[in-house]
């Protein structure tokens, strides 16, 4: 299936959502399905300096999103991590997040350079920047 309007946000693009990128809201209010990596999660809130009204925005957001586990009993989910981290040179979160994208049927938004690098190397992982 060709992902249509569901989405995966990297950290990067939710960092910039969070700061109100307008092209990144108008995406999400015409998203069908919007998720988040567990990783993206961890990510964010290992940020230096994160306020509680940060916090707070965080975890509203959090609220009307799906949260894509990382979980053991997942095995395509396990065997996608780990052919893309045999594969390719990205590095182990980037793979989760990449792979969780794909199961999820969701184009990637991200302006991360090694995943945008991944994504012109393979088709079968659809991103967007922005």
């Amino acid at each position: 299936m060709t992902p249509g309007k569901r989405y995966l946000l990297d950290t990067n693009a939710l960092v910039s959502l969070l700061q109100g990128h307008d092209g990144l809201l108008a995406l999400t209010r015409q998203a069908e399905w919007l998720g988040v990596s567990v990783i993206n999660v961890l990510e964010f809130l290992g940020f230096d300096g994160l306020t509680d009204a940060d916090r707070d925005l965080f975890a509203a957001l959090l609220s009307r999103v799906e949260i894509v586990d990382l979980v053991y009993r997942n095995n395509d989910l396990m065997t996608l991590i780990a052919d893309i981290r045999m594969r390719k040179t990205v590095k182990l979160p980037d793979a989760i997040v990449a792979a969780s994208a794909v199961l999820s049927q969701a184009i990637l938004v991200t302006n991360d350079a090694q995943l945008l690098k991944l994504a012109a190397e393979d088709s079968s992982y659809a991103v967007l920047t922005f």
